[in-house]
């Protein structure tokens, strides 16, 4: 039996759930989200909480089996407390600022380049040099966590670029003098 999978996800009593075939449907004062799960797991309501179970020991139902349990159990918490993934910018000259439903980025190059908010997600800056991801869905926000910092990924040299703030950058030597 998973580990995972045989917990049951806790409904808090803010969220309403449904299960409708193979549908769950969540929905709180945030936001409303819904997951589609595969074949060979069931899901089931059972006194506020999910319960998930397989039907059979194939390889692959095993590994749906927890897989299924954490994207609920990840809905219902951002459905709750929300995500948030923070980003800074290092760099002489880098900047970003956020202005109605997007942000404006300066790192360096010739143009300025504008991010538009998706969906579900909501900027915020915190001086010029943080930008905080906020959002419900946690795939969501860390997709585009990851689009911003591809924008100028950290260089290991001087230090460079956009990282998250919990990300620990490996310096490394220059060139030695004479």
């Amino acid at each position: 039996m998973s580990r995972i999978g045989k917990m049951p996800v806790a409904v808090p009593s803010g969220v309403t759930v449904t299960v409708d075939g193979q549908t769950v449907n969540m929905k709180s004062a945030k936001g409303e989200l819904s997951y589609t799960y595969n074949d060979g797991v069931a899901v089931a309501l059972e006194d506020n909480q999910l319960v998930i179970t397989r039907e059979n020991e194939e390889k692959e139902t095993r590994a749906l089996h927890g897989l299924t349990r954490s994207l609920l159990s990840n809905m219902v918490v951002g459905l709750t407390d929300g995500y948030k993934k923070t980003l800074l910018i290092n760099g002489v000259g880098f900047k970003v600022d956020v202005k109605a439903n997007k942000a404006v980025f300066s790192l360096g190059y010739s143009h300025p380049i504008y991010l538009y908010q998706p969906a579900g997600i909501k900027f915020t800056a915190e001086g010029p040099t943080t930008l905080h991801v906020e959002g419900i869905d946690k795939e969501l926000v860390g997709e585009v966590a990851a689009k911003i910092r591809s924008l100028r990924p950290p260089e290991p040299y001087k230090g460079k670029g956009i990282k998250y703030s919990d990300e620990t950058i490996i310096r490394k030597a220059g060139k030695t003098g004479k």
